[in-house]
């Protein structure tokens, strides 16, 4: 009982300091699409190499007391000013850049998605041996000596269907001797849109391609008069039926309809009973293989409906509304 608890306690402790720490440092550094570095949002401290370093001065600057010898005082203190030179040095090689999020490519869970970055320049001064990485992503190694700036693309495996935020990205360099390591932790506020894991299907019930009348929905933006209902605010100007306000039969608002002829409807009931993500994995599929075969196909979702069409842009906004269904914005 002891030892456990101890472990318990230990394991609270750290879950303390990792939540202080996350709460500092979202304070110093806070969330940005571009950030430059200065001061405030840099941390050096001697690596490995360069705290050996130290503890080899002082058993120098100790020999050259007790034997009271001018030339170890002197080698001593020459290395001494050599390690805050490169203190400096180490410092300004990340001073002054200017991080900045790009893009971050879509993905299906399980699968590699691409997070581009551009680094540039602040001033007229060079920077050499630049690493970046986030915790779980692939590594990159940068040097700006006549470009502004360089772009970096780093890859990262993604988790489930939404918005994927890949975290604190790592810059750091040890340039130029290697004795201090300069970093900084970035909150680029960039995200991935991750899919719905396609789930097969033997076929897809109740298309609307099996009807030769095709399927009616109301759609705006149709020149097909369906109806009048009553007026709702924020209705658009060009729908309201001017001529019933004029005869004195209240404001109404036209209603219009499109008939997608010949056309497959991925509707959310057509999976009635299925948990939530299981529907979405089936519709994605149905979307992926409709896109494949060049077949117009539409989508219903409750609150939600995408007309047929075909297409690049067409699929995006289909897979797009998949992914986010119940999903909180990537802001929030």
């Amino acid at each position: 009982m002891g030892s456990g608890s101890l472990i318990q306690g230990k394991h609270r402790y750290r879950l303390r300091f990792a939540e202080r720490f996350q709460r500092w440092i979202n304070r110093r550094i806070p969330p940005s699409r571009s950030v430059t570095l200065n001061q405030r949002r840099i941390f050096i401290f001697p690596s490995a190499a360069g705290l050996f370093f130290m503890f080899c001065l002082l058993v120098m600057l100790l020999t050259a007391i007790n034997f009271q010898n001018n030339l170890s005082y002197a080698l001593t203190f020459l290395l001494a000013t050599l390690f805050i030179v490169a203190t400096l040095h180490t410092y300004a090689n990340l001073s002054g850049l200017t991080i900045q999020a790009v893009r971050a490519a879509a993905a299906f869970p399980g699968q590699r998605t691409e997070f581009e970055l551009l680094i540039s320049k602040g001033r007229q001064r060079r920077h050499y041996a630049l690493h970046c990485a986030w915790p779980d992503s692939s590594d990159a190694l940068v040097n700006l000596t006549d470009q502004e700036s360089a772009r970096v693309v780093l890859h990262m495996p993604v988790g489930e269907r939404g918005w994927y935020k890949p975290g604190r990205l790592l810059l750091e360099s040890t340039y130029p001797l290697g004795l201090l390591r300069c970093w900084t932790w970035l909150d680029l506020d960039l995200h991935a849109l991750v899919y719905p894991r396609p789930l097969p299907t033997p076929e897809l019930p109740g298309t609307a391609s099996q009807d030769d009348d095709g399927a009616a929905l109301l759609l705006p933006g149709s020149d097909d008069f369906y109806a009048l209902r009553e007026y709702r605010q924020g209705d658009p100007m060009r729908q309201i039926h001017w001529k019933g306000l004029a005869k004195g039969q209240g404001l109404h608002s036209k209603e219009h309809t499109a008939y997608a002829q010949r056309s497959a409807w991925l509707d959310w009931e057509q999976f009635a009973g299925l948990p939530t993500e299981q529907r979405l994995s089936h519709l994605c599929f149905w979307a992926l293989d409709f896109h494949k075969k060049q077949e117009e196909f539409g989508l219903q979702l409750p609150a939600l409906v995408i007309a047929p069409g075909t297409g690049d842009k067409h699929l995006d906004a289909v897979l797009r509304a998949l992914a986010l269904y119940g999903k909180e914005p990537a802001s929030a």
